[in-house]
């Protein structure tokens, strides 16, 4: 007869999954909601959602730090915290998009609000466990969900950018797995924190360095697809093309800082253990991301795709500081990411007030330059911030991202990468181009000739919500200047907390 196995649920420490279980429990009941009465106003869905994302984000906020949870799989501390405040917060300002006009259907459905939890909770799980199992689970629950719901959108372009989405995601997930087994077969664990330390008492044995390479090499590979590296971008611009504008703008941003803490955690051990070809690997890798997307995006007629390439761009820019190794890299990370988040949300939400059913101005493209020609004039409000989100993207002081890009460089040089530094420097000034020259369509080019193009206005989908997000993303990106330095010191307190 097989002992029972007695598990102490005190030892669980279970309060470290509270944020994850609010989380699981709103996407739950919204779905009995919809069992018990159907067809509600979907506003009551959105209110729904945002109260469940709040409390999550408190509950995140009050969690003691370098704590331990669920068989030790669960580790909160200073990263996770970082991960979670992004996630939630992010997630609680792209919500409320959700209250638009009744064609734009997808909102209608509970379903969607409940897929856009769950995938909340997946990205929470990889934030918050040091473990590959806990990882991976966090991985494929998010991107599942992900997939969904930009299928839900219905229609030919959606269906297919999810498709594509859903098969670069399955690859990315298949080197994830071989990179773990790897891993494990070198280390026997799965814990990040264990490997680091086997992998440190082993370093010097004869023909490990080449498994111990090619493993980290392989989880490259599939943290490279998941964060949009070239060569491994290839879905990106038909995805954030196919996807709803709010979509795109929170896949920029969300799904990458997920990726993003997973990668510090996993590299973190390599570069500890002064691995250089790993940490050339990524920095070079970088730098073609960077140098290539930027490339890519000064030939994009449509300004949708030309923010998809832009966010590749921002992707390699930042994946240089993974390889840094310092406190100050990983922190200027988070300070980047919390900062792209309103100015890039801002942006694609423009996009979608602007939105119309079908192209007015170009056969296949809903938003390209000639669309936004002389929009000072139609309504001069949008035109101003949207120049705004674009200077801040160019990296133009006073905007947020300056100060992002700055606290990048200054970790960069801190570590004595200089000519790293100047290409990155360099990649911005390139940049800079192609958001002017949106600038230049808006304030210097003539309008489009209404007749000629079939179109009264550019402006069909306003609401208050939506504006009040543009209005939020805008407030933030003028106002950096002034919040900086406390914000700076915050997540360098929670870096340094984590062991980073």
């Amino acid at each position: 007869m097989i002992a029972p196995i007695n598990i102490d649920f005190n030892s669980l420490n279970m309060v470290t999954l509270a944020p994850m279980a609010i989380v699981l429990v709103g996407g739950l009941f919204i779905l009995m909601l919809d069992l018990i009465k159907s067809n509600l106003d979907k506003s009551i869905y959105v209110i729904f959602t945002l109260l469940t994302l709040f409390l999550a984000f408190g509950s995140a906020l009050s969690i003691d730090l370098n704590t331990k949870g669920f068989f030790d799989m669960i580790l909160y501390d200073g990263v996770a915290k970082l991960g979670q405040i992004i996630i939630l917060g992010g997630s609680m300002l792209f919500i409320p998009l959700a209250l638009t006009k009744k064609r734009f259907h997808e909102f209608s459905y509970p379903e969607y609000f409940a897929m856009f939890l769950f995938m909340i909770l997946g990205f929470q799980f990889m934030v918050s466990s040091a473990n590959l199992i806990m990882i991976f689970v966090g991985l494929e629950t998010a991107s599942l969900s992900l997939y969904t719901l930009i299928a839900m959108h219905n229609t030919k372009p959606s269906i297919e950018a999810a498709v594509k989405y859903f098969t670069m995601g399955a690859m990315a997930a298949g080197f994830f797995a071989m990179g773990s087994a790897a891993i494990y077969g070198i280390t026997g664990s799965l814990d990040i924190i264990e490997i680091g330390k086997v992998l440190g008492s082993r370093i010097d044995e004869a023909g490990i360095l080449i498994p111990v390479v090619g493993g980290s090499l392989i989880m490259l590979v599939a943290i490279g697809f998941k964060v949009s590296l070239i060569p491994f971008h290839m879905w990106t611009p038909d995805t954030y093309e196919g996807a709803t504008a709010p979509m795109a703008g929170y896949m920029s941003v969300i799904p990458k800082i997920a990726m993003m803490v997973v990668a510090i955690r996993l590299f973190d051990m390599y570069i500890e253990l002064d691995l250089t070809t790993i940490k050339w690997a990524i920095i070079v890798l970088a730098i073609i991301t960077t140098t290539l997307a930027n490339m890519m995006a000064l030939v994009q007629e449509d300004v949708k795709r030309m923010l998809a390439y832009s966010s590749i761009s921002h992707a390699g820019f930042i994946m240089v500081a993974v390889a840094l190794g310092s406190t100050k890299g990983y922190a200027s990370i988070f300070m980047y990411y919390a900062l792209f988040l309103f100015t890039n949300l801002g942006a694609f939400t423009i996009l979608w007030i602007s939105r119309a059913k079908k192209p007015r101005f170009h056969t296949r493209y809903n938003h390209p330059y000639e669309k936004f020609a002389g929009m000072i004039s139609k309504n001069p409000a949008s035109a101003v911030i949207m120049g705004m989100f674009m200077l801040s993207l160019a990296g133009v002081p006073p905007f947020s991202l300056f100060w992002g890009k700055l606290y990048v460089l200054s970790a960069i040089v801190d570590k004595g990468y200089y000519i790293v530094a100047l290409i990155m420097a360099l990649n911005s000034a390139i940049a800079a181009y192609y958001y002017l020259k949106l600038i230049v369509y808006m304030f210097l080019k003539k309008p489009v000739d209404v007749k000629q193009k079939h179109s009264d206005t550019i402006y069909v989908n306003r609401a208050p919500a939506l504006e009040f997000v543009v209005g939020i993303s805008a407030l933030i990106t003028a106002t950096s200047i002034f919040y900086i330095d406390p914000l700076m010191k915050y997540i360098t307190a929670l870096v340094k907390s984590a062991g980073f």
